[in-house]
């Protein structure tokens, strides 16, 4: 370690090791890509086809390989090393992208090609989200990995907040395609920082056990584990009631604040805003794994903000709603991350990660369905409104289920792994 290194702030200590820091700077210009496409599209299908329940329905094809795929992905990622498996996904990812900025470039592009790339998207994000989580440890160690989760975080929602604005701009401007043509390219640093970097994710000898008995003891261990099944339960009930972002922001910019593409790309902007917030205050303060209440009270401030976004009529306030779930949103889930890297063995740790993309991504097609058939339905208003109360109610029921579960020794459960205190 360089003496530059060695004196790096507290909260950057990640920072450290050379592997996470090539790969953060690549995955900064590929998100900001990546967000650019998530607000391009969601215009795009409003354009395409005028209807909430189409564009919820391209966020289920989206969504729905993580329901499907996520526990293969997770076995391959303790099979197989893991940097090739990310290689692979990005090379995908790239040519998903570019595919549809050449459809909109040369006026081709219809509702089923959007639909059809959304799914191929899907699919090689299944792969790549467990791999990239479990490979994390990997780059900087158990020591620095709740500092390395929220570096992440941050790096994530600053993406958040230059990627819609910048999308906006473009749109208004110059059309969709622009935006599609940026995430294509951002993906190339990701590739070529992957071909340099010393972590190889090397698979842990293999016990010669069938894929379905891999996956079976991931399962296993996670039904047996409390702490691993209250915050699994926690990540689903938020992913389908209070995370459907991408469906009820463009239609509440829309249809109650009356707002263009560029106003659509501001309000985003402030989700990221609020996000970038709460990872600074997780980089400089979290460490070990964080108590259950780190996760109810977030989750719950969500759930209240979303109700009361369902009542605005300025773009002012609306905005000042969403730097509040943005910010409860990445304390959410970088505790729930947290907890589940600093409570799995290593040798489980691609399995239960990818029970986390499965529950966080995975049940995001039903909560995308909810949202655009009950806006549909009844406007975007109620569609909020439900959304919020259902999340709301499960998130006290779970903390019901546990204060009063049974707290004595358990002689099935597994012994779970503390992190570093």
């Amino acid at each position: 370690m360089s003496g530059e290194e060695s004196r790096l702030p507290g909260g950057l200590r990640a920072f450290r090791h050379r592997d996470f820091r090539l790969f953060w700077t690549a995955q900064l210009v590929s998100l900001i890509g990546t967000w650019m496409q998530s607000v391009a599209q969601s215009w795009l299908v409003l354009q395409l086809t005028n209807s909430p329940f189409r564009l919820g329905l391209v966020g289920t094809l989206q969504f729905t390989p993580m329901l499907l795929l996520s526990f293969v992905a997770g076995a391959l990622a303790d099979r197989l090393p893991k940097r090739r498996l990310i290689i692979a996904s990005q090379i995908v990812l790239f040519l998903q992208s570019l595919g549809l900025a050449a459809l909109i470039e040369f006026g081709h592009v219809q509702y089923w090609h959007v639909a059809l790339l959304a799914l191929v998207y899907g699919i090689a994000n299944t792969i790549d989200m467990p791999t990239r989580q479990a490979f994390l440890v990997e780059m900087v160690g158990k020591s620095d990995l709740m500092n390395a989760i929220a570096l992440n975080s941050g790096m994530f929602n600053a993406a958040r907040i230059v990627g819609p604005a910048l999308a906006g701009v473009l749109i208004a401007r110059w059309g969709m395609a622009p935006a599609f043509f940026f995430n294509a390219l951002s993906f190339l640093p990701v590739i070529a920082v992957l071909t340099a970097i010393h972590a190889q994710g090397l698979p842990r000898a293999q016990s010669g056990r069938r894929l379905q008995a891999e996956i079976g003891e991931g399962l296993g261990y996670a039904a047996r584990t409390p702490r691993i099944l209250l915050t699994l339960a926690m990540v689903v009930v938020v992913s389908a009631f209070l995370f459907n972002y991408n469906i009820f922001v463009p239609l509440l910019a829309r249809d109650v604040l009356h707002q263009d593409a560029s106003g659509f790309g501001l309000l985003m902007t402030m989700l990221g805003i609020g996000a970038l917030t709460g990872a600074v205050a997780l980089a400089l303060t979290g460490r070990g794994r964080p108590p259950v209440a780190a996760l109810a009270v977030p989750a719950l401030l969500q759930g209240v903000a979303t109700a009361l976004l369902a009542a605005v009529g300025s773009v002012r306030l609306a905005a000042a709603l969403l730097v509040i779930m943005g910010f409860c949103g990445i304390l959410f889930m970088a505790g729930s991350n947290s907890t589940l890297q600093l409570t799995v063995p290593d040798e489980l740790r691609g399995r239960v990660m990818s029970l986390y993309t499965f529950v966080f991504a995975g049940v995001t097609p039903f909560g995308s369905l909810l949202v655009g058939s009950i806006a549909e339905a009844f406007g975007i208003r109620t569609s909020l409104v439900v959304s919020s109360a259902a999340g709301v109610l499960a998130v006290l029921g779970l903390l019901l289920w546990w204060n009063g579960r049974d707290r004595g020794p358990s002689l099935t459960a597994p012994r779970e792994v503390e992190g570093p205190a």
